[in-house]
């Protein structure tokens, strides 16, 4: 049974950063695709970072592009998310998600195992 466990949400200003993870489990974690999604007070779930099995190969919403930067250890079997200047459009419920083999794509179909979720809220 897989288990994702993200952490590092919280409460910040607008412009300021945080860094999100996502602890898994079992020794298969460095061969699937990885993801982050996020879903807003009232807004369906939404793609924000894509990272192949390797983490050579990275992929970003346009409202994110610039500002956040998704790597994987995949020795500690964690998925990480930096994010900088932070927006009040920010503010959602973070999940992280593995894919179905080394390749997914952005939608949620394509992800088999999904994380409880980490809240973000970013303040004006």
């Amino acid at each position: 049974q897989v288990q994702l466990v993200e952490s590092g949400g919280g409460l910040v200003q607008a412009g300021k950063s945080l860094r999100l993870s996502c602890a898994g489990s079992g020794r298969t974690f460095g061969v699937y695709a990885m993801a982050w999604f996020r879903q807003g007070p009232g807004k369906e779930r939404e793609f924000v970072a894509y990272i192949n099995w390797s983490g050579v190969s990275t992929a970003y919403a346009d409202s994110v592009k610039g500002r956040f930067t998704i790597s994987r250890d995949n020795a500690e079997n964690t998925l990480y998310l930096q994010m900088n200047s932070l927006k009040p459009e920010d503010t959602a419920v973070y999940l992280c998600a593995r894919g179905r083999g080394s390749i997914a794509a952005k939608t949620t179909t394509d992800y088999d195992y999904w994380g409880q979720g980490t809240q973000v809220t970013v303040s004006s």
